[in-house]
């Protein structure tokens, strides 16, 4: 399935990394991307240390990392803004300090979106519907429901095995259930075909939804061992594999002057086969952000993908984010073969781009992408 066809153009796209596996503060970064430290460093209310009157690198309040995904999306389109929570992180502790640190209102949030069900993507989004509450009872406003944007295959429990044999070893903590959500000022919305987000007035918001992701290429087999506990058509319950992960999604924005800006939360349908998903929409690809799930290199297609990046997408896209789930190896291959368009990101890092209706003109003229063999 593609992502929706008419998706709305945005003047500037803004995002913020509120959970990832790492924490990055010395690579230096092109325009437009801004480290944690800055951003604290910079604020009108960093501490000052009373000795020598200087801003104090409040280590104590800073970020974290952990072994998840959470991306603050900003949209402007005209004079509307709109928020976006992509994914929440694996647990209430890490989104709840980092949303903190970075001093997060989520007073104006519109929606939030889980990729899919998997623990480290899922487990902060009752303590991000609880925090909002709490800011929203702070202002002495009334609370409405704010939509929560699932895929309706919600699994009983996800689990782990060891390939050849698939013996189960490990099961990950329950996702939150639909009451969850709903009794924390959440409006689950089920989901699974492509389609562009709306604000509770009916507005589109500019980031589009994908249905579930074609699989078109052979080298991209999902995850080998992944395990599901569910009910076959007997009522029978047990762990069947589930190495496709159906229900993965991902979101695109359409800036305007740049071109398409994918976030991808694990691929564990590959970002190679989401690529192919893009080609209808006849737009550069400007950045691909998000885990890529390459690791480890031994058993995931880090070769071919990382060929299908550099070479195989044309012209390259501008930007490559490689977040949670990528590697290590991964990311240093993928730094060698595309240089600088490799953003080396994590916790903390915002990022901004901007266009205009003339940029965009330019844009067009040139034309969408495509993918050679």
């Amino acid at each position: 399935m593609s992502p929706p066809l008419d998706l709305t153009p945005v003047d500037k796209l803004e995002f913020l990394i509120l959970v990832d596996n790492f924490v990055e503060w010395l690579s230096a970064l092109p325009p437009g991307f801004t480290q944690e430290l800055p951003q604290h460093i910079l604020s009108k209310d960093v501490p000052i240390d009373t000795l020598t009157g200087l801003p104090i690198v409040d280590l104590d309040n800073y970020c974290c990392g952990a072994h998840g995904l959470s991306i603050l999306i900003n949209i402007t389109i005209g004079d509307q803004t709109h928020t976006v929570l992509f994914d929440s992180g694996p647990e209430p502790h890490s989104i709840e300090r980092n949303i903190k640190s970075m001093k997060v209102d989520l007073t104006p949030l519109d929606g939030i979106v889980l990729s899919h069900w998997h623990r480290d993507h899922s487990g902060g989004i009752t303590k991000v519907l609880e925090m909002r509450e709490k800011q929203i009872r702070q202002t002495a406003q009334e609370i409405e429901n704010v939509t929560v944007d699932l895929h309706p295959s919600r699994p009983i429990r996800r689990g782990i095995s060891r390939p050849p044999e698939y013996k189960p070893i490990c099961t990950l903590p329950p996702d939150p259930t639909f009451v969850e959500i709903q009794d924390r000022h959440g409006q689950a919305e089920l989901d699974d075909q492509p389609h562009e987000m709306v604000d509770n007035k009916g507005n589109k918001m500019g980031i589009g939804i994908s249905g579930e992701i074609e699989r078109v290429t052979e080298f991209e087999v999902g995850l080998p061992g992944a395990l599901t506990w569910m009910k076959d058509e007997n009522g029978e319950e047990g762990w069947f594999n589930d190495h496709l992960i159906k229900d993965e999604r991902y979101a695109v924005v359409d800036v305007k002057g740049h071109g398409l800006v994918v976030f991808s939360a694990c691929s564990h349908a590959g970002i190679c086969n989401v690529i192919h998903s893009l080609l209808p929409l006849n737009r550069p690809i400007h950045a691909i952000v998000g885990g890529l799930h390459l690791a480890p290199i031994q058993s995931q297609p880090a070769k071919q993908t990382v060929e299908f990046l550099s070479e195989r997408i044309v012209p390259q896209p501008n930007y490559v984010l490689p977040l949670h789930c990528t590697g290590l190896e991964a990311r240093a291959m993928l730094r060698d073969r595309l240089g600088d368009r490799v953003v080396p990101c994590g916790t903390g890092i915002s990022v901004v781009w901007s266009g205009t209706d003339q940029d965009d003109e330019i844009l067009d003229e040139k034309g969408g992408f495509k993918i050679v063999s």
